[in-house]
């Protein structure tokens, strides 16, 4: 039986992107993207959402959205979608859904000159 886990999504960057290195020296890069949509009610109603998604990339994926990507920026991310669970500090088990993305698209605002249009997989 075949199996899928894949995840597109466009929005716009919701901070900064945090890049920290594992302990081998690996480079990892966190930000959020957020996707909206509009959708009017049986009242007639206009409604918005907003979805977060929590974006995680690798090696040299890493290091190019931590040097490319800034807050607001609009940007296209393909990835898996990925959670994970920890024990907090008051003894709950939480859980964190994240995208980990193998693709990372520069989208929208213009870009400087040399600024490469995006990056793909590694």
């Amino acid at each position: 039986m075949a199996s899928l886990n894949k995840v597109l999504v466009i929005g716009n960057c919701g901070k900064e992107p945090e890049m920290r290195f594992t302990p081998s020296g690996k480079p990892t890069t966190s930000f959020s993207v957020a996707a909206g949509r509009s959708y009017t009610t049986q009242d007639g109603e206009r409604k918005d959402e907003t979805e977060w998604f929590n974006v995680i990339t690798w090696g040299k994926l890493a290091e190019f959205c931590n040097q490319y990507i800034n807050k607001g920026q609009q940007v296209y991310v393909e990835g898996r979608l990925q959670t994970r669970s920890w024990e907090g500090q008051d003894g709950v088990t939480k859980y964190r859904t994240e995208v980990i993305a193998n693709q990372v698209l520069l989208l929208g605002a213009k870009r400087k000159e040399s600024e490469p249009e995006s990056e793909d997989v590694f």
